[in-house]
């Protein structure tokens, strides 16, 4: 049996989660600088198999605008390349050795729009997935209040913490947000 204690920490749990996971998909979104984990979601054909970046070669930023991947194995080098080309990125590496350079272009005013409405849509799914984990926890306080586990006074205080504990988690998501947006618009 769920206490409303164990709701309360088990839906706090579930929406830091989604706060955990919208700053990571903004995380992939790239700036004008160049960062490691712009490449986080490229998946290289390895043998056969679809296997992440990170696993076949070390990411770094060299500079600003550019990023080094070096390949742990000079054979993949090409499948990397070829990767990193195909990916949605819009980025064109250049080979030299073990080393692939990948030189970020600059982002034009336009981009950075169409960027921001995708970091504005990860934001909405994000504050979504928060409600969702609100309305489950909710639902378990009523079967609690239907099961005569708890009073009614209880259930309407558990559920007004329950909100707190959301506009909480949607204020963070909405700072990180505005944090993302402002880092796109600056040069």
């Amino acid at each position: 049996m769920q206490t409303i204690s164990d709701i309360r920490k088990d839906a706090e749990a579930r929406m830091e989660k989604c706060l955990e996971v919208f700053r990571n998909n903004i995380s992939k979104i790239r700036t004008g600088r160049a960062s490691p984990s712009i490449l986080d979601g490229i998946q290289v054909d390895y043998y056969g198999s679809l296997t992440p970046l990170r696993q076949l070669a070390n990411v770094t930023a060299e500079d600003s605008r550019t990023l080094a991947v070096t390949v742990f194995d000079r054979s993949i080098g090409p499948a990397v390349e070829k990767a990193i080309i195909n990916s949605d990125l819009g980025l064109n590496p250049s080979s030299a050795g073990t080393t692939i350079r990948v030189p970020l272009p600059p982002l034009t005013e336009e981009r950075r729009k169409d960027l921001i409405k995708i970091v504005k849509a990860e934001a909405e799914q994000g504050r979504v997935s928060v409600r969702n984990v609100r309305r489950d926890a909710n639902d378990k306080l009523k079967a609690l209040l239907k099961d005569k586990e708890i009073g009614e006074d209880e259930e309407r205080k558990a559920q007004d913490e329950i909100q707190k504990i959301t506009d909480a988690v949607i204020k963070k998501v909405d700072a990180a947000l505005g944090e993302k947006e402002t880092e796109l618009m600056t040069f």
